[in-house]
């Protein structure tokens, strides 16, 4: 926020940059985690956040075909005036080297990786995207892999719910022509 409420001017002092600084932009890895807001239009919102058109399946619940991913803290307690596309962008301008980028909306729902996201940031930004929440089977990683610009994805509980084997999902990725390390 500050970095936007400055003309997107770097001071040289805010955490981004100095770790960059001292260690480079492999060491840092922003993480973001928005949650949706749906509108009507994308002439409902602030022009400083970028909007994206939602398909049917992934409509509000009043039936809406848009939203802005806004940016959370604490866990998702708060939320912030700032989409997840400006702060990625923000991040990467400041010194990130990746950015790890969730989905509050899909977390824990085995539904996916929401899609959407994950192309609006990745097309916005050169660094790389790390996929992260709403897998639940070996084919959301192929999914996401072939519908976005993501660099990586991830998974947590349905591997530690061993609903899923990691060795399998690596050869499913494998057998979708996507390049997996097989160990």
């Amino acid at each position: 926020e500050d970095y936007y409420a400055s003309g997107g001017k770097k001071t040289g002092e805010t955490s981004l940059e100095t770790i960059s600084h001292r260690y480079g932009v492999q060491a840092v890895v922003v993480s973001i985690d928005p949650k949706r807001v749906y509108v009507a239009s994308p002439e409902c919102v602030d022009k400083k956040h970028t909007v994206v058109s939602l398909d049917e399946s992934q409509a509000g619940p009043n039936g809406e075909r848009y939203c802005w991913y806004q940016c959370t803290v604490k866990g998702g307690r708060e939320a912030k005036d700032i989409c997840a596309v400006s702060l990625a962008k923000a991040s990467e301008a400041l010194g990130a080297g990746e950015i790890m980028l969730n989905c509050i909306d899909m977390d824990g729902q085995c539904n996916g990786f929401d899609h959407a996201l994950m192309t609006a940031v990745s097309t916005a930004v050169t660094i790389p995207v790390i996929a992260s929440s709403g897998a639940g089977k070996e084919s959301h990683f192929s999914d996401v892999f072939k519908a976005t610009k993501v660099q990586a994805a991830l998974a947590a509980g349905m591997f530690h719910r061993k609903e899923v084997e990691i060795g399998n999902v690596k050869k499913h990725m494998e057998a979708s022509g996507i390049r997996a390390r097989i160990v």
